[in-house]
């Protein structure tokens, strides 16, 4: 794996860490440390969906910058990747362009470990 794929790795890990630990700190009502979007915390309201998907943000974050379960981590991220650019391009574009660096870390991390995938796609 080259440097490249371990920068994105990690930053991608960072973001997701970020992001989790940011809707936590809502959750518990605190003030968030990084912006967040309001029309995301009003669709997500403050329950038991908003814990759960900060919860796969946080964990996932871990073990992106960790390196564990890389390809497994990848895979359990693809819908909340496919969901946050969906929501920033249909309903809230203030954080589009962070979507779109999140959906090219992802996809530059899905295609270069797309050989541990390739049993997934196979009809049998």
């Amino acid at each position: 794996m080259t440097l490249v794929m371990h920068i994105c790795r990690i930053l991608l890990g960072v973001i997701f860490l970020g992001a989790g630990v940011n809707g936590y700190l809502v959750l518990l009502g605190l003030e968030p440390v990084f912006p967040t979007s309001p029309k995301a915390l009003e669709l997500l309201g403050n329950g038991y969906l908003l814990a759960l998907e900060k919860t796969v943000e946080v964990l996932a974050g871990i073990l992106l910058i960790v390196r564990w379960f890389v390809p497994l981590t990848l895979a359990i991220l693809l819908p909340v990747v496919v969901n946050i650019l969906a929501f920033h391009l249909f309903v809230d574009r203030e954080f589009l362009p962070l979507a779109i660096g999140v959906a090219i870390l992802e996809a530059c991390l899905l295609w270069d470990r797309r050989n541990h995938y390739r049993g997934l796609l196979v009809s049998r």
